[in-house]
């Protein structure tokens, strides 16, 4: 795993600074502790800061290919490397070192474009070539690694793995963008077709571009997209064994590494499986470990004990206090733009854990978005029960009726908070869903606005994204566009943007196996009832796994990670949370109104009104805002 940088010059080949394109990656200096490596031509440098995982001695970068024709800048890992190295070898292509980075400079030779499809991994990668005088920048399927490009004032693209190796060109203009403030408010995440300084871009996932000299730069291509059309046919049994088979290949092939590997384990469904399969696949125990909370309500690690003594892994887990708040300088500095997932302060400190003791960590992520895991999913498929039984003008008249009038209940669980569910079912599928997902609703976001800010936002509204995908999604039903959608955005934004920055803040690799694209894929496939039964999400997914998991641990309700933010900003941040409407950068930058964010803060404070994540926004927003912009 790695941190990567770069600079080209499409229209003429101009000089590249050798120092500068050094100073972009080392900014990220903590994404690859192991080694470093600038390489420069007329009209292109790249830049490289290495984590050693597989050929630890053999593959430094930034990669020339023998002739020098080709080099490449490479983060991530290809799981099915020595499977392209043999078709390549059959082909003639000669080796020189081991490892992957080599097997994607001699894939491009081959393929060009076309290798993407070939490649099973998480990866994010630029490859230089003279001969073409082109640069070739991709991105994994589903978004692991992340990858940030610009268009600087001397016409040049700048790429870095993290924003952190952009805002070290000083040609960077360091400028706000009032859309991106709107989606994090919206969402508690900037999403990937958005970015807190204006201008910068995020290579979306399954994308890639193809910048040649002489050319206008062009925008991104689609090389990979989930497809929800398609419905296997097979029975359940039949499907199960499917699925076990690819849940076998996507653990054993996150195995293979040259550096002390483990796993995550949480004592829930996701992280409880990969840990069954290592099992079964490893010679030795598998090395695993917990974070625990000192609140009984929270915490997990019996069932994370329970699942380490089945498979007699080598286990490890630590308490932390769920006042953890004095994580959050670290946080801001680790994810550059605001993240307001609370959870990040726990996956920091259980990445923490692992890396004293392993380099490379198996996790649970992304079954919930493949396999319908999410409690929200049942809730909108509930839902569009109900619209399917009534016309759209009536829903609107009687729901909306009802549901205007209807008392607040944000504090109250999904199932009695009537008001929420009433205003969802006078709306339309795509609609109600992407409010559901949200954070800080349209009203209150609206309230906090300045009428400056409505102007500049010029009609921006964050949730059109979901809408957006939802309707134009390849797919049959509305968990199928629920999914999709979550897949395109939330996953991306949110979870996996959790994963890596606080992975790599601490130089560890984590890998995600139940986000193999072949299971994805197949999980896409399945019919709805095999997704979601009974108001039991991952309904195949826990059959298949019936014979590694007890019962307790395969149905019991999903936890998570909790961190009690409502209870912080009623107690020990509540004049942080009142010192918001003070704040230099947010009300300074005319686009807040003071007297909101006061009336927000002494609301929660007393009890009034649950604004605990809003504030939680605020706070972070606060933070990187002025890291960002100072």
């Amino acid at each position: 795993m790695c941190g990567i940088a770069g600079l080209y010059y499409p229209a003429m080949p101009k000089p590249v600074d050798p120092a500068r394109i050094r100073a972009m990656a080392d900014a990220q200096a903590h994404r690859g502790p192991d080694g470093a490596g600038v390489w420069t031509a007329p009209g292109v440098g790249l830049g490289h800061r290495r984590l050693a995982i597989i050929d630890v001695a053999g593959s430094p970068q930034p990669m020339a290919s023998a002739d020098g024709a080709l080099t490449i800048t490479y983060n991530g890992e290809v799981y099915n490397f020595a499977a392209v190295r043999a078709e390549l070898e059959a082909g003639g292509a000669v080796f020189q070192t081991a490892g992957d980075t080599e097997v994607l400079l001699q894939a491009w030779e081959a393929w060009g474009p076309a290798m993407l499809p070939r490649l099973n991994g998480m990866f994010a990668f630029a490859i230089h070539d003279a001969r073409r005088q082109c640069l070739f920048l991709a991105r994994d399927r589903l978004g692991v690694k992340p990858l940030h490009y610009v268009v600087l004032a001397d016409g040049a693209l700048a790429f870095s793995s993290e924003l952190k190796g952009l805002l070290a060109h000083p040609l960077l203009r360091r400028e706000p963008d009032i859309r991106a403030v709107e989606d994090y408010l919206a969402f508690g995440y900037v999403p990937d077709d958005a970015c807190m300084v204006a201008g910068v871009c995020k290579l979306p996932a399954g994308h890639a571009m193809l910048i040649e000299r002489g050319r206008p730069i062009p925008l991104p291509q689609r090389w990979w997209d989930v497809d929800f059309t398609q419905r296997a046919t097979a029975s359940a049994r039949d499907l199960a064994a499917e699925l076990q088979s690819l849940l076998r290949d996507a653990v054993v092939s996150r195995m293979v590494s040259d550096v002390p590997l483990g796993a995550f384990l949480s004592g829930g469904v996701d992280s409880s499986a990969v840990v069954a399969l290592m099992s079964e696949a490893s010679r030795g125990a598998v090395r695993t470990c917990t974070i625990g909370f000192d609140e009984a309500g929270h915490d997990e690690r019996r069932y994370a004990s329970d699942i380490a003594t089945r498979f007699a892994t080598s286990h490890r887990e630590r308490v932390v206090a769920p006042d953890d708040f004095a994580l959050i300088d670290r946080l801001v500095d680790a994810f550059d733009e605001p993240f307001a997932d609370a959870s990040a302060l726990a996956t920091y400190r259980v990445c923490e854990l692992a890396r004293e003791d392993v380099t490379v960590a198996l996790s649970g992520d992304g079954a919930d978005e493949a396999f319908a895991g999410y409690r929200r999913y049942k809730f909108q498929a509930a839902e569009e029960r109900i619209r399917n039984l009534l016309p759209p003008v009536l829903r609107q008249r009687v729901f909306g009726g009802i549901g205007r009038h209807y008392p607040k209940a944000d504090w109250a669980p999904r199932p009695l908070r009537a008001k929420t569910t009433l205003l969802a079912l006078a709306q339309d599928s795509a609609e109600a869903y992407a409010g559901s997902v949200g954070v800080t609703t349209r009203a209150l976001r609206a309230a906090l606005f300045t009428d400056a800010a409505k102007r500049a936002l010029a009609g921006h509204r964050a949730e059109d994204r979901y809408v957006r995908s939802m309707r134009d999604a390849p797919a049959r039903d509305a968990l199928d566009r629920a999914q999709y959608a979550d897949l395109q955005h939330w996953l991306p934004g949110d979870i996996l943007t959790k994963a890596d920055r606080t992975s790599m803040a601490v130089g560890l690799e984590a890998r995600e196996p139940l986000l193999d694209y072949r299971l994805v894929e197949f999980a896409a496939r399945l019919p709805a009832r095999m997704r979601l039964r009974g108001g039991q999400g991952k309904w195949l997914l826990k059959k298949s796994l019936e014979r590694y998991l007890p019962n307790d641990i395969l149905y019991r309700p999903k936890m998570g990670f909790v961190t009690p933010i409502s209870a912080w900003f009623r107690g020990p941040l509540a004049e942080e949370a009142a010192a918001l409407a003070r704040s230099r950068v947010l009300t300074g930058s005319g686009w807040f109104d003071p007297a909101a964010i006061a009336k927000v803060a002494e609301d929660h404070r007393s009890g009034r009104a649950e604004y605990g994540r809003t504030l939680w926004q605020l706070v972070m927003l606060d933070r990187a805002m002025t890291r960002l912009f100072g």
